[in-house]
């Protein structure tokens, strides 16, 4: 098998290592550095493992994108830290001590000469969702702990799995499209595009999505099986001979309107504009500035892990 294209969900990642990794590890200045830490740890174990030959951190430009905001306006508002003035961004509620870690490991990642990509008006997943779908040459793998993902695993034209790391790093579940469809119930030959129509259907609160009321996972799944998509579930409202219950038919007839709406802010991009912060997503087996390195590693104090990041690329074959 060729080397994989390995796309991290960068947010998602150094996320749960902020809150997965003690925050009493600080910098020499005092500085917190656990979401660093705990990055570049992770980073380390899953180069170690999946052992790719091009890398991309994926990162989100923009959280919370206007299109999506148009089409839902409940898409994450509770996350919004507060009312802004028209015409200026919304803020994500971050905790204090994320944000600047966040900038300590995108420096890192540019000292190594690691490929960080981002679509300015789109979200990380829009950057993972185009760039996966762009690949014909390399099977890709996914790293995140967001289950809006799961929409992406294809064989073709090219695998696309998803390392779900729902558990955590060490009991991240690879999942294809045989491992989505046997455990969501969608139909195994479009299991991606099944699990996004899923998704919309059942809605999802932590994005201030909701859904269609009264249709939960299980009901959203039984739908899929029996029609084979969102559109044959769609036709069958509209087919007075189908064997769509009365009751189910009202419940879909009376949220027309945020099925219409709702594709657009459920499904990925697969067109964002990204660019890329190096020449190449070739992973380096050398840090591109190594001076630059050892000063971050000396004035953030992960050393360590910097060590174990670089001891992973060493595994790679040259």
């Amino acid at each position: 098998m060729p080397a994989p294209l390995l796309l991290l969900d960068g947010a998602s990642m150094w996320f749960r290592s902020y809150f997965g990794v003690p925050s009493s590890i600080t910098a020499p200045d005092g500085r917190p550095v656990n979401a660093v830490r705990g990055f570049l740890d992770s980073m380390a174990l899953v180069i170690t493992k999946q052992r790719p030959g091009r890398l991309v951190v994926c990162l989100d430009l923009d959280w919370r994108p206007q299109f999506r905001v148009d089409a839902i306006p409940s898409y994450k508002a509770h996350r919004v830290e507060q009312e802004n003035p028209d015409g200026q961004p919304d803020v994500e509620e971050v905790p204090d001590e994320l944000s600047p870690q966040v900038e300590m490991i995108e420096a890192i990642l540019d000292a190594f000469g690691i490929a960080a990509g981002g679509a300015e008006g789109f979200e990380a997943d829009d950057v993972i969702g185009t760039l996966a779908a762009a690949e014909r040459r390399d099977p890709v793998v996914v790293v995140s702990g967001d289950r809006d993902l799961l929409q992406v695993v294809g064989d073709d034209p090219v695998p696309v799995r998803v390392l779900y790391l729902g558990r955590g790093l060490t009991n991240a579940t690879l999942m294809g499209p045989a491992e989505v469809a046997d455990r969501y119930g969608v139909p195994a030959d479009r299991a991606g595009a099944g699990y996004a129509e899923l998704a919309l259907l059942r809605g999802d609160p932590s994005d201030g999505l909701p859904g269609v009321p009264g249709i939960g996972e299980k009901t959203a799944a039984t739908l899929l099986a029996q029609h084979g998509s969102l559109a044959g579930i769609l036709a069958a409202v509209d087919d007075p001979k189908s064997s769509l219950s009365k009751g189910l038919r009202r419940k879909l007839q009376e949220a027309a309107d945020y099925v219409e709406a709702a594709g657009p802010v459920v499904r990925v991009a697969t067109d964002a504009p990204v660019t890329l912060s190096t020449p190449s997503d070739a992973l380096p087996l050398a840090a591109a500035d190594p001076k630059a390195v050892a000063e971050l590693a000396h004035r953030f104090g992960v050393g360590s892990s910097i060590a174990r990041l670089q001891k992973a690329l060493d595994s790679l074959p040259g």
